[in-house]
């Protein structure tokens, strides 16, 4: 069966400002914390946010990695889960649970300078073709699709809305052909890598303005329901 996946770019953006690699990954920025209001409230992982859990929410680091957060003013420490995406305001890195606020001391301030580090992240599939970097003997009397693909490297601004987090390249190819049939807009994947482990992230629209990005969510929502707004 031959199918055609015609443009769509390779968004060669590892997390955050590089490839993350080991547990050893660190980031320095801002963390603020939810509101009141998000009590209840649909995370992107599907989980109900609530204030008395340690988790938070982080841009690109895959949903169930763990990260130590240290307030930099007065050193307490955290360990928090990531089961969000945001916070989507320039120069903040972390959007912090209430009880995960309290425990690093900054409710009052509101916002804090923090350091990340990752402690730990999901276990990649465990299947032979978990990876395309090792190659494996496949019986040429086989069934296969063949996918036709242009790449180009590109650096877009704006946001975009995901649909779709894969670390098999096998699903990420069926979407985007999916996406390719129906949906004429732009189409980017996202590259990240955390631990060794390659994480590829589907992500429709490049829009000026979050308001035009929040509509085109709305409409990926009917066919995929845990599409969320990113900023690039």
């Amino acid at each position: 069966m031959h199918k055609r996946v015609g443009f769509f770019c390779f968004l060669l953006f590892a997390a955050l400002t590089g490839a993350v690699r080991g547990q050893n990954f660190t980031q320095k920025g801002v963390a603020s914390f939810y509101a009141d209001k998000f009590v209840g409230r649909l995370t992107a992982s599907g989980e109900k946010y609530h204030h008395n859990k340690l988790t938070a929410a982080h841009k690109t680091l895959p949903f169930g990695t763990t990260v130590r957060v240290k307030n930099l003013d007065n050193g307490k420490e955290v360990t928090v889960r990531i089961n969000d995406r945001g916070p989507f305001v320039e120069g903040r890195i972390i959007d912090l649970s209430k009880s995960a606020a309290k425990k690093l001391d900054f409710i009052t301030k509101g916002l804090a300078a923090v350091e990340l580090t990752v402690i730990n992240s999901p276990e990649p599939d465990k299947t032979p073709y978990s990876t395309l970097d090792k190659p494996v003997e496949v019986p040429e009397d086989l069934p296969a699709e063949y996918y036709a693909l242009s790449v180009h490297k590109k650096k877009p601004q704006g946001y975009g809305v995901q649909v779709g987090s894969f670390r098999e390249m096998v699903n990420l190819v069926q979407l985007a052909d999916e996406l390719q049939n129906s949906y004429k807009g732009r189409i980017f994947i996202q590259v990240s890598v955390i631990q060794d482990v390659k994480y590829y992230k589907i992500i429709i629209g490049k829009l000026k303005s979050e308001e035009k990005a929040a509509k085109l969510k709305e409409k990926a929502r009917k066919k995929y329901p845990g599409s969320f707004v990113v900023k690039f």
